[in-house]
Protein backbone atom coordinates (compact mmCIF):
# COMPACT_ATOMS: atom_id res chain seq x y z
CA UNK A 1 0.00 0.00 0.00
CA UNK A 2 1.14 3.55 -0.69
CA UNK A 3 2.66 5.33 2.31
CA UNK A 4 -0.01 7.95 2.87
CA UNK A 5 1.66 9.18 6.05
CA UNK A 6 4.53 10.49 3.92
CA UNK A 7 2.37 12.64 1.63
CA UNK A 8 3.45 15.91 3.24
CA UNK A 9 6.91 14.81 4.37
CA UNK A 10 9.61 17.12 2.97
CA UNK A 11 12.56 15.51 4.72
CA UNK A 12 15.66 15.81 2.55
CA UNK A 13 14.09 18.43 0.25
CA UNK A 14 15.70 21.81 -0.38
CA UNK A 15 13.47 24.84 -0.77
CA UNK A 16 14.03 28.49 -1.59
CA UNK A 17 11.41 30.93 -0.34
CA UNK A 18 11.77 34.40 -1.85
CA UNK A 19 10.14 37.06 0.28
CA UNK A 20 10.77 35.00 3.44
CA UNK A 21 11.40 38.06 5.61
CA UNK A 22 7.74 38.74 6.41
CA UNK A 23 4.11 37.89 5.82
CA UNK A 24 3.14 34.95 3.66
CA UNK A 25 6.73 34.24 2.68
CA UNK A 26 7.75 33.94 6.31
CA UNK A 27 4.84 31.61 7.08
CA UNK A 28 5.71 29.50 4.02
CA UNK A 29 9.32 29.19 5.20
CA UNK A 30 8.17 28.10 8.65
CA UNK A 31 5.75 25.54 7.25
CA UNK A 32 8.25 24.00 4.83
CA UNK A 33 10.87 23.76 7.58
CA UNK A 34 8.36 22.23 9.99
CA UNK A 35 7.72 19.48 7.44
CA UNK A 36 11.40 18.66 7.12
CA UNK A 37 12.72 20.82 4.28
CA UNK A 38 16.00 22.71 4.43
CA UNK A 39 14.83 26.24 3.67
CA UNK A 40 16.84 28.99 2.03
CA UNK A 41 15.26 32.28 3.06
CA UNK A 42 15.70 34.90 0.36
CA UNK A 43 14.85 38.56 0.86
CA UNK A 44 16.19 42.09 0.47
CA UNK A 45 15.34 42.62 4.14
CA UNK A 46 18.23 41.22 6.18
CA UNK A 47 16.50 41.88 9.52
CA UNK A 48 13.37 40.09 8.36
CA UNK A 49 15.44 37.16 7.14
CA UNK A 50 17.18 36.93 10.51
CA UNK A 51 13.80 36.84 12.28
CA UNK A 52 12.58 34.05 10.00
CA UNK A 53 15.74 32.02 10.51
CA UNK A 54 15.36 32.37 14.28
CA UNK A 55 11.81 31.08 13.99
CA UNK A 56 12.95 28.11 11.92
CA UNK A 57 15.49 27.36 14.63
CA UNK A 58 12.74 27.40 17.27
CA UNK A 59 10.87 24.83 15.17
CA UNK A 60 13.95 22.63 15.14
CA UNK A 61 14.28 23.12 11.39
CA UNK A 62 17.17 23.90 9.07
CA UNK A 63 17.48 27.26 7.37
CA UNK A 64 19.92 29.57 5.69
CA UNK A 65 19.55 33.20 4.67
CA UNK A 66 20.59 34.97 1.51
CA UNK A 67 20.07 38.37 -0.03
CA UNK A 68 18.15 38.31 -3.30
CA UNK A 69 16.61 41.10 -5.35
CA UNK A 70 14.38 39.68 -8.07
CA UNK A 71 14.50 42.99 -9.94
CA UNK A 72 18.12 42.15 -10.82
CA UNK A 73 19.00 39.19 -13.04
CA UNK A 74 22.52 39.02 -11.60
CA UNK A 75 21.12 38.75 -8.08
CA UNK A 76 18.85 35.87 -9.08
CA UNK A 77 21.74 34.08 -10.81
CA UNK A 78 23.90 34.58 -7.71
CA UNK A 79 21.14 33.09 -5.57
CA UNK A 80 21.16 29.91 -7.66
CA UNK A 81 24.93 29.69 -7.21
CA UNK A 82 24.46 30.07 -3.46
CA UNK A 83 21.59 27.60 -3.05
CA UNK A 84 22.48 25.13 -5.75
CA UNK A 85 19.59 23.18 -7.27
CA UNK A 86 16.48 23.14 -5.09
CA UNK A 87 13.43 20.91 -5.07
CA UNK A 88 10.98 23.72 -4.31
CA UNK A 89 10.87 27.39 -5.24
CA UNK A 90 8.31 29.69 -3.61
CA UNK A 91 8.02 33.24 -4.97
CA UNK A 92 5.96 35.66 -2.88
CA UNK A 93 7.17 39.27 -3.49
CA UNK A 94 4.71 41.81 -4.81
CA UNK A 95 4.11 45.56 -4.75
CA UNK A 96 1.17 47.74 -5.65
CA UNK A 97 0.56 51.35 -6.66
CA UNK A 98 -3.08 51.93 -5.80
CA UNK A 99 -4.24 54.56 -8.26
CA UNK A 100 -6.79 54.93 -11.05
CA UNK A 101 -5.30 53.46 -14.20
CA UNK A 102 -5.41 56.80 -16.01
CA UNK A 103 -3.27 58.35 -13.26
CA UNK A 104 -0.52 55.71 -13.33
CA UNK A 105 2.79 57.05 -14.63
CA UNK A 106 5.16 55.09 -16.85
CA UNK A 107 7.58 54.81 -13.94
CA UNK A 108 4.91 53.44 -11.60
CA UNK A 109 3.77 50.95 -14.24
CA UNK A 110 7.33 49.77 -14.80
CA UNK A 111 7.94 49.45 -11.06
CA UNK A 112 4.95 47.18 -10.45
CA UNK A 113 5.43 45.10 -13.58
CA UNK A 114 9.19 44.97 -13.05
CA UNK A 115 8.91 43.37 -9.62
CA UNK A 116 5.65 41.41 -9.74
CA UNK A 117 5.77 39.98 -13.26
CA UNK A 118 9.32 40.30 -14.55
CA UNK A 119 10.83 39.42 -11.18
CA UNK A 120 8.71 36.28 -11.03
CA UNK A 121 9.75 35.48 -14.59
CA UNK A 122 13.42 35.71 -13.62
CA UNK A 123 12.93 33.25 -10.78
CA UNK A 124 10.89 30.81 -12.86
CA UNK A 125 13.38 30.90 -15.71
CA UNK A 126 16.49 30.50 -13.55
CA UNK A 127 15.23 27.84 -11.16
CA UNK A 128 12.95 26.20 -13.71
CA UNK A 129 15.92 25.49 -15.95
CA UNK A 130 17.86 23.97 -13.06
CA UNK A 131 14.89 21.78 -12.12
CA UNK A 132 14.33 20.68 -15.71
CA UNK A 133 17.94 19.57 -15.94
CA UNK A 134 17.44 17.37 -12.86
CA UNK A 135 14.04 16.10 -14.01
CA UNK A 136 12.07 17.15 -10.93
CA UNK A 137 10.90 20.10 -8.90
CA UNK A 138 7.98 22.27 -7.83
CA UNK A 139 7.72 25.96 -8.77
CA UNK A 140 5.16 27.84 -6.67
CA UNK A 141 4.26 31.45 -7.37
CA UNK A 142 1.83 33.84 -5.74
CA UNK A 143 -0.96 35.40 -7.74
CA UNK A 144 -3.98 36.92 -5.97
CA UNK A 145 -7.74 37.18 -6.06
CA UNK A 146 -6.92 40.17 -8.26
CA UNK A 147 -5.97 37.75 -11.02
CA UNK A 148 -9.71 37.13 -11.33
CA UNK A 149 -11.59 40.06 -9.79
CA UNK A 150 -10.65 43.73 -9.59
CA UNK A 151 -11.64 47.02 -8.03
CA UNK A 152 -10.77 50.64 -8.80
CA UNK A 153 -7.08 51.37 -8.35
CA UNK A 154 -5.93 47.79 -8.94
CA UNK A 155 -5.48 47.77 -12.72
CA UNK A 156 -1.73 47.30 -13.05
CA UNK A 157 -1.40 45.06 -9.99
CA UNK A 158 -4.24 42.86 -11.23
CA UNK A 159 -2.67 42.66 -14.68
CA UNK A 160 0.59 41.37 -13.18
CA UNK A 161 -1.19 38.76 -11.10
CA UNK A 162 -3.20 37.52 -14.06
CA UNK A 163 0.05 37.46 -16.05
CA UNK A 164 1.70 35.30 -13.39
CA UNK A 165 -1.11 32.75 -13.68
CA UNK A 166 -0.85 32.53 -17.47
CA UNK A 167 2.95 32.36 -17.32
CA UNK A 168 2.70 29.46 -14.86
CA UNK A 169 0.22 27.63 -17.06
CA UNK A 170 2.48 27.94 -20.09
CA UNK A 171 5.52 26.82 -18.11
CA UNK A 172 3.57 23.89 -16.66
CA UNK A 173 2.89 22.70 -20.21
CA UNK A 174 6.52 23.18 -21.21
CA UNK A 175 8.14 21.58 -18.17
CA UNK A 176 5.64 18.84 -17.37
CA UNK A 177 7.39 16.34 -19.68
CA UNK A 178 10.61 17.09 -17.79
CA UNK A 179 9.16 16.32 -14.37
CA UNK A 180 8.65 19.88 -13.11
CA UNK A 181 5.35 21.14 -11.68
CA UNK A 182 4.34 24.81 -11.84
CA UNK A 183 1.46 26.27 -9.86
CA UNK A 184 0.13 29.57 -8.52
CA UNK A 185 -1.63 30.35 -5.26
CA UNK A 186 -4.32 33.03 -5.14
CA UNK A 187 -4.71 34.40 -1.62
CA UNK A 188 -7.53 36.67 -0.58
CA UNK A 189 -7.08 39.38 1.99
CA UNK A 190 -4.27 38.39 4.36
CA UNK A 191 -3.01 40.33 7.36
CA UNK A 192 0.59 41.19 6.40
CA UNK A 193 2.80 44.31 6.42
CA UNK A 194 1.71 44.95 2.81
CA UNK A 195 -1.98 45.18 3.78
CA UNK A 196 -1.49 47.08 7.06
CA UNK A 197 -2.57 50.44 5.54
CA UNK A 198 -5.96 48.84 4.72
CA UNK A 199 -6.23 47.04 8.05
CA UNK A 200 -5.69 50.33 9.88
CA UNK A 201 -8.86 51.84 8.33
CA UNK A 202 -11.84 50.21 10.08
CA UNK A 203 -14.44 50.70 7.37
CA UNK A 204 -12.12 49.40 4.65
CA UNK A 205 -10.94 46.47 6.77
CA UNK A 206 -14.53 45.50 7.59
CA UNK A 207 -15.63 45.70 3.95
CA UNK A 208 -12.85 43.30 2.94
CA UNK A 209 -13.60 40.96 5.84
CA UNK A 210 -17.23 40.79 4.80
CA UNK A 211 -16.28 39.65 1.30
CA UNK A 212 -15.19 36.28 2.65
CA UNK A 213 -17.49 33.49 3.75
CA UNK A 214 -15.89 33.64 7.19
CA UNK A 215 -16.31 37.38 7.71
CA UNK A 216 -12.67 37.88 8.58
CA UNK A 217 -9.20 38.35 7.16
CA UNK A 218 -6.76 35.46 6.78
CA UNK A 219 -3.58 35.03 8.77
CA UNK A 220 -0.36 34.12 6.89
CA UNK A 221 -0.22 30.61 8.36
CA UNK A 222 -3.60 29.87 6.78
CA UNK A 223 -1.99 30.22 3.35
CA UNK A 224 1.11 28.20 4.21
CA UNK A 225 -0.71 24.88 4.01
CA UNK A 226 -1.28 25.38 0.30
CA UNK A 227 2.47 25.86 -0.14
CA UNK A 228 3.25 22.59 1.65
CA UNK A 229 0.62 20.79 -0.43
CA UNK A 230 2.09 21.99 -3.72
CA UNK A 231 5.66 21.38 -2.56
CA UNK A 232 5.07 17.82 -1.39
CA UNK A 233 4.03 14.47 -2.84
CA UNK A 234 0.47 15.36 -1.83
CA UNK A 235 0.44 17.64 -4.89
CA UNK A 236 2.37 15.30 -7.19
CA UNK A 237 -0.32 15.34 -9.90
CA UNK A 238 -1.12 19.04 -9.64
CA UNK A 239 0.36 21.44 -12.19
CA UNK A 240 -0.81 24.46 -14.13
CA UNK A 241 -3.31 25.28 -11.39
CA UNK A 242 -4.41 28.43 -9.60
CA UNK A 243 -5.19 27.34 -6.05
CA UNK A 244 -7.46 29.89 -4.42
CA UNK A 245 -7.02 30.46 -0.67
CA UNK A 246 -9.47 33.31 -0.37
CA UNK A 247 -12.09 32.35 2.19
CA UNK A 248 -14.66 32.08 -0.60
CA UNK A 249 -14.13 35.67 -1.85
CA UNK A 250 -14.21 34.77 -5.56
CA UNK A 251 -17.12 32.33 -5.09
CA UNK A 252 -19.55 34.61 -3.30
CA UNK A 253 -21.62 37.26 -5.05
CA UNK A 254 -21.92 40.43 -3.02
CA UNK A 255 -22.02 41.22 0.69
CA UNK A 256 -25.80 41.26 1.26
CA UNK A 257 -27.55 38.15 2.53
CA UNK A 258 -31.06 38.19 1.05
CA UNK A 259 -34.06 36.85 2.99
CA UNK A 260 -34.60 33.20 2.03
Amino acid sequence: MYNYKALFDLTGRRALVVGAGSGIGQAAAYALAAHGARVFCGDVNAAGNAETLAGIGELGGQGEGLAIDIRDSASVAAALTATGPVDVLVSTPGINVRKPLLDISDDEFDRVVGLNLKGTFRLLKTYGQAMAERGRGSLITFASIRAQVVEPGQGVYAATKAGIVQMCRALAAELGPRGVRVNAIGPGIVETPLTQPIKSRPEWAAAYANKSAFGRWAQPHEVAGAVVFLASEAGAYVTGSLLMVDGGWTAIDGRFTPPL
